[in-house]
């Protein structure tokens, strides 16, 4: 078997160093609570990997390739997603930070985010079509140019999205969620 190949492993506690997961591909792994922050992810790719309790924390991601990879009560604050390859990802994310994450324009047809705290998050030029955002708070989320059509925002919060910079075709609001459409009208809206 290649070395540089893992398949169903599980990592508990390990603080990974900067080039220790270079050029690997990992299989059908788990990892608890593990330490992500100093990896270089070059050459890296995650196929059916669940994660719990880790730090990505301002980690440096591009060119990583997800494919079904879970990540629940994870530390993603400050990481740019931008890069990662774009054949190899499905991913999605319970219960977890990505306060100040950058998705800038990436395919993410489908991808779930639940009960996630994505304060300033960027998602411009982002394909967001039929995604989850269930019950995420969303303040200062940037959706410009972004495709949410379909997308799910009904139990999601504090979001402010530009009905007129954003594809919003049968995307789907609570009647509460609908007053962050209408923020740049400045309208006083009453119960």
């Amino acid at each position: 078997m290649n070395a540089d190949f893992i398949y169903d492993k599980e990592y508990r506690n390990n603080i990974f160093a900067e080039y220790e997961i270079k050029f690997k591909e990992f299989e059908n792994c788990t990892f608890n609570h593990c330490d992500f922050t100093l990896c270089n992810f070059l050459g890296t790719v995650f196929i059916d990997c669940t994660f719990y309790h880790c730090n990505f924390r301002e980690a440096k991601v591009g060119h990583i390739g997800m494919r079904n990879a879970v990540f629940n009560d994870c530390d993603f604050t400050s990481v740019n997603f931008a890069m990662t390859d774009q054949i190899l990802h499905e991913f999605h994310f319970n219960n977890s930070l990505l306060d100040y994450s950058q998705f800038y324009a990436l395919k993410l047809k489908r991808i779930s985010f639940t009960n996630c705290s994505m304060v300033s998050v960027d998602f411009m030029k982002t394909d967001l079509t039929e995604a989850l955002f269930d019950n995420c708070n969303l303040r200062l989320a940037v959706f410009t140019d972004a495709n949410c059509e379909k997308t799910d925002f009904y139990s999601s919060f504090d979001f402010n999205i530009d009905p007129e910079k954003t594809k919003l075709k049968k995307a789907i609001f609570s009647s509460e969620g609908i007053k962050g459409l209408l923020t740049k009208y400045n309208l006083v809206i009453k119960d």
